[in-house]
């Protein structure tokens, strides 16, 4: 809960049990505490935003209006005085005590999330492009003609000092509410906190001079995400100096808008064909290199004077969550600007068949162990830890997070930590694994440090095991 939410929440049960339980309350009184319950909710509504949730502890600021009022209404009762008052207090304090969990658990199971600070010595810059591929037909709308069109966010590493005000998770949170409630059959009531959830981000802030150029990453969502979908670990990785590129799939991310306003809804594709998969991943692997092509000039020439010369293009990799992990792996596989990938729980989808011949580039597979592992991932794990000799100049890694499930390797959880408990993830704990073997396998192959974690942690652990070929 927020700072304003939890004063009124705790200042607002401490004066309803006062209304119940003191003696001789003065109508002075009843004022007073009404009228400090009420700046406390105006505090909150402006500065955090007033949501449902609340509504328990917005009616609890009137409770005092309405008993003052009553009691300036109400005559004495003559006779069973001792016996109706005894009643009423019972009846209350029942009442209080239902009361005071409703109003504390509501938000606390809609909770408006808070991202950790990055660990990194930098502060993270954002900027949002809206890209479209003029070589591309959009396959996904009836109309003829449309060209794809794909929303990209990118995050950089800013200085220390870099001062301004943090961007929002979603930029349009009513319009995501919406997009989650369709996708995944819900009320929109769910899902609109999402839209009160800040980042640690700050638009359009200049990029740090600390280091003369910055390796890039790039991450690709999974079926149904969205690109931000990832910020624990985004944000993580360029607080270390990264830069990272992120790309909303359109019609395949859960909702995207453009800058002009077009919002472009997810289009369902479902199907049981292997083969319809391998030819749907081939639209998200042509998404990434058009996305690359187009970093690629901003390296070079960036009209707005902020990444010109400033991203280290000879050090680029890429991650991806599930779908986008499988792209990650064709990347990595097909395109020779990549150097390395990490693939979380995708299944190996794509046009090229993964083997070990084919993953001749330093590669890390991530996996929940509720219901993955070998047998779920076919060839994949095998290729990863082959012996084979085009793979054996580097080491490849297969990490599996133990009490983990699919979704644990996105944002998901944290903002509906029912889930969280209901699936026994501890979802704090997971993304600081994901986070640092994240940054340490990076950090080697794009960065030429030595490992911290990834050589040092091989074999079976309590929360993790750790797996290299």
């Amino acid at each position: 809960m927020r700072f304003f939410e939890i004063l009124l929440i705790v200042f607002n049960i401490f004066l309803f049990v006062w209304f119940i339980f003191a003696k001789n309350k003065s109508q002075r009184l009843l004022l007073i505490g009404f009228g400090n319950s009420a700046i406390i909710t105006l505090l909150h509504g402006v500065i955090e935003g007033v949501r449902w949730q609340m509504i328990p502890a917005y009616t609890m600021t009137v409770v005092p209006l309405v008993i003052l009022v009553i009691r300036l209404k109400s005559k004495p009762e003559e006779g069973g005085a001792n016996k109706a008052s005894t009643a009423k207090l019972i009846t209350l304090s029942a009442l209080s005590v239902i009361y005071s969990f409703v109003a504390v658990a509501l938000p606390i199971i809609f909770p408006v999330f808070t991202f950790e600070k990055p660990k990194g010595p930098y502060k993270i810059g954002t900027v949002t492009y809206d890209w479209r591929d003029n070589q591309r037909e959009e396959n996904l709308t009836p109309e003829s003609g449309d060209k794809r069109e794909l929303m990209v966010q990118i995050w950089y590493p800013a200085d220390a000092t870099a001062e301004g005000e943090t961007v929002k998770y979603h930029s349009d949170g009513d319009v995501f509410a919406e997009a989650y409630s369709k996708v995944m059959d819900l009320p929109k009531l769910l899902f609109t906190t999402f839209g009160y959830i800040k980042t640690n981000a700050i638009k359009n802030v200049m990029i740090s001079n600390q280091e003369s150029s910055y390796p890039v990453l790039i991450f690709s969502h999974g079926f149904n995400g969205h690109k931000n979908q990832n910020t624990f670990q985004i944000e993580q990785l360029v607080s270390h100096g990264y830069i990272v590129v992120s790309i909303d799939h359109t019609y395949s991310s859960v909702v995207s808008i453009f800058s002009d306003g077009r919002v472009a809804n997810y289009v369902p594709q479902d199907s049981d064909s292997v083969t319809y998969w391998n030819e749907a991943n081939e639209v998200w692997v042509e998404d990434a290199k058009f996305v690359l092509d187009q970093v690629e000039k901003l390296a070079k020439a960036d009209p707005d004077h902020r990444f010109t010369g400033r991203m280290d293009m000879q050090n680029i990799g890429m991650f991806g969550h599930s779908f986008g992990g499988a792209t990650a792996t064709q990347m990595v596989m097909r395109d020779s600007r990549i150097k390395a990938a990490i693939n979380m729980d995708g299944f190996p989808y794509g046009k090229r068949p993964v083997s070990a011949g084919e993953l001749k580039k330093p590669f890390m597979v991530m996996t929940a162990d509720e219901g993955t592992g070998t047998e779920d991932f076919g060839g994949l794990i095998e290729a990863t830890l082959s012996k084979d000799k085009d793979v054996a100049q580097h080491k490849n890694y297969w990490l599996q997070i133990k009490n983990m499930t699919h979704m644990g390797f996105s944002d998901f959880y944290s903002f509906l930590p029912l889930y969280e408990k209901m699936e026994g993830v501890n979802i704090r704990s997971a993304h600081h694994f994901i986070n640092d073997y994240s940054l340490d396998f990076f950090d080697h192959h794009l960065k030429q440090q030595l490992f911290k974690l990834l050589e040092q942690t091989i074999g079976e652990h309590p929360e993790f095991t750790l797996q290299t070929n």
